[in-house]
């Protein structure tokens, strides 16, 4: 069965070659998806779905099957901004095959992984791997913005909540079991305004920030260090101030902070140590928020979060790993790398809020993700097909 599997994910190759471009070729920033998500619905529809809807938050979700063992297959379909157009060699959206690859902003981050989950879906039906399984393929928005919150709404409000979900982010083939996760936060500090031609009279809320900054960067090399995920995190990566004008010293500053967090870390603990960095700066009252996300979707709808995005990692004993390195060497025939992820995808609701095991492996290398002249080998589009269809045919077993 294997054997037939690939043979079959081979002959699609170049319908699936075809729908990436069809996708990278329609814009699709966070907020801004509905395009693609109507293209989406209707090659699902043309694939032959059992059911697809919209959800009202704008996911896009495909059904096979209606057996009790829920399995899903998740790809975030937004992407990021080309950035300037100048280091690009070409139009983003201009999608096109060259030199064995698919190029066009999206083919890696992640789009690529929506076209072979479609695909893993024609296999599927044509084989009749469906038979005692519900599968769903989703598609999901605004990722890039706030990632998890697709997940979050799907579970809670879609009641979805299926055993194993297979995330399609870009492993550059390999299979992936975990990340850290991550936080937004910001730190405010009060000052006082007076004229800039006499700044001893006020209280610079510039300066106060800045020491607070420079204690950010020393708690950086002290954070902790796991075995598998490796370092957390913390960088000052935005400056806030205010002030009367370019000649008054500041009354208030904010610096912005991303915090990546190692196994072990919470947000309890990575807040006690930004108020103790505070501290250390001499501004013990500096007030630390963590932060809330709630942008509207292009649906409209306002779902809001925190952006507080837990760590997770899938045990190495997994039966469910194990049963994807299985389904990898019966249909690629090579042992699989197991690994990380260096970012963060919507494993942080899926596993890091819900508990639900989570294992990834996604066409193109995360290197290129957000990079000019980005580009997915079809080699990976195929293969990645290839295993999402045997994974199912593996679990069946």
């Amino acid at each position: 069965m294997y054997k037939d599997i690939f043979e079959k994910a081979k002959a699609y190759e170049n319908e699936t070659v075809r729908f990436l471009m069809d996708m990278v070729r329609i814009p699709a920033f966070s907020t801004k998806e509905k395009d693609v998500i109507d293209c989406i619905k209707k090659e699902m529809e043309a694939a032959g779905f059992d059911e697809v809807t919209i959800d009202p938050l704008g996911n896009v979700i495909g059904r096979i099957g209606n057996g009790p063992k829920v399995i899903a297959f998740d790809a975030h379909i937004d992407t990021v901004y080309p950035g300037d157009r100048s280091l690009w060699d070409f139009d983003p959206f201009d999608a096109h095959v060259k030199d064995g690859k698919v190029w066009g902003r999206g083919t890696v981050d992640q789009e690529g992984g929506m076209a072979s989950m479609v695909t893993a879906a024609r296999i599927i039906k044509d084989l009749g791997l469906q038979e005692g399984f519900t599968l769903y393929f989703t598609g999901t928005v605004m990722e890039e913005d706030c990632d998890g919150l697709c997940w979050q709404y799907i579970i809670k409000e879609d009641k979805i909540k299926p055993e194993l979900v297979v995330v399609t982010e870009p492993t550059n083939m390999n299979i992936y079991r975990g990340h850290r996760g991550r936080m937004e936060m910001q730190v405010h500090v009060k000052g006082l305004s007076c004229h800039g031609s006499a700044p001893e009279r006020g209280d610079n809320a510039i300066y106060k920030i800045s020491r607070i900054a420079l204690e950010i960067e020393k708690l950086h090399e002290r954070l902790h260090t796991d075995d598998f995920l490796g370092k957390g995190s913390v960088t000052v990566t935005e400056v806030y101030f205010t002030g009367p004008s370019q000649c008054a010293v500041p009354d208030s500053a904010r610096i912005h902070l991303d915090r990546r967090l190692t196994w072990g870390e919470t947000k309890d603990s990575a807040v006690a140590e930004v108020r103790e960095a505070c501290a250390l700066a001499g501004q013990p009252d500096a007030r630390i928020e963590v932060l809330v996300y709630e942008e509207a979707a292009f649906t409209g709808l306002v779902y809001p979060t925190e952006k507080y995005f837990p760590t997770w990692v899938t045990p190495v004993d997994s039966p469910w790993l194990i049963a994807a390195e299985k389904a990898y060497q019966g249909s690629l025939g090579r042992t699989p790398k197991i690994d990380k992820w260096t970012f963060s995808t919507n494993g942080v609701a899926i596993a890091g809020m819900h508990g639900i095991p989570c294992i990834g492996l996604g066409p193109g290398n995360e290197v290129f993700a957000h990079a000019p002249n980005e580009a997915t080998p079809i080699e990976h589009l195929t293969e990645a097909a290839a295993f999402y269809a045997a994974l199912i045919h593996t679990l069946k077993a």
